[in-house]
């Protein structure tokens, strides 16, 4: 999809201020319970000018996930860029989930939340939504493979499977225990994985 720029070449303010407003909203309130008109009044911009930029309220949500699973690549990006030991690397990912969880006005997994809104796996809200879990499995998959010879695609579920349970419960109740519990499991699942790299029980 093509980004809307003005004159200097600069991205849109209107477009910033769009996707702005429309992740605070999404994210807080859920994308079914807030409509058009709301986005528009609290952006401050026309409904002509939203249609300018977006063609339906659809385009807008996958853009908003767009740039939430941008921001993501970028956060997991810079963990790998450092060439850590396949294991650190695991454990820096597992710390910045937990990090997320912890953060003020945490409202749980902006991807979960659009999926369970969008449960139609053809619809380009839910498509975007697999893209991003798809490349996160196959970074922890990866990552996996690199940090040992036990199977990487069975562990790299389980992690997974722990990650959206912390994120699902983190906003439920106090995040503390639920990220010192989901960091533990990463360890023990990691450690695992070690052992049976090296012919040890599992």
């Amino acid at each position: 999809m093509p980004v809307m720029t003005n004159v200097r070449g600069k991205a849109s303010e209107a477009r910033s201020k769009l996707l702005t407003t429309a992740t605070r909203l999404f994210y807080t309130e859920g994308i079914h319970s807030v409509g058009i008109d709301r986005i528009v009044v609290e952006a401050k911009v026309t409904r002509a000018t939203l249609y300018r930029h977006f063609p339906g309220k659809d385009d807008l949500i996958v853009y908003y996930l767009q740039e939430a699973d941008q921001a993501i690549r970028d956060q997991v990006g810079a963990i790998l860029a450092k060439e850590s030991p396949a294991l650190d690397t695991l454990r820096a990912i597992a710390e910045s989930i937990a990090a997320g969880i912890r953060s003020p006005g945490f409202r749980g997994c902006a991807f979960l939340n659009a999926a369970a809104e969008y449960p139609d796996p053809a619809h380009p809200v839910h498509q975007a939504v697999l893209a991003h879990r798809e490349w996160f499995s196959r970074v922890i998959t990866e990552a996996l493979a690199n940090a040992g010879d036990a199977p990487a695609e069975s562990a790299a579920r389980r992690f997974v499977l722990m990650r959206d349970g912390a994120m699902a419960t983190g906003c439920l109740s106090d995040p503390e225990p639920i990220c010192e519990t989901f960091l533990q499991d990463v360890e023990d699942l990691l450690q695992r994985h070690v052992a049976v790299s090296r012919g040890e029980p599992g």
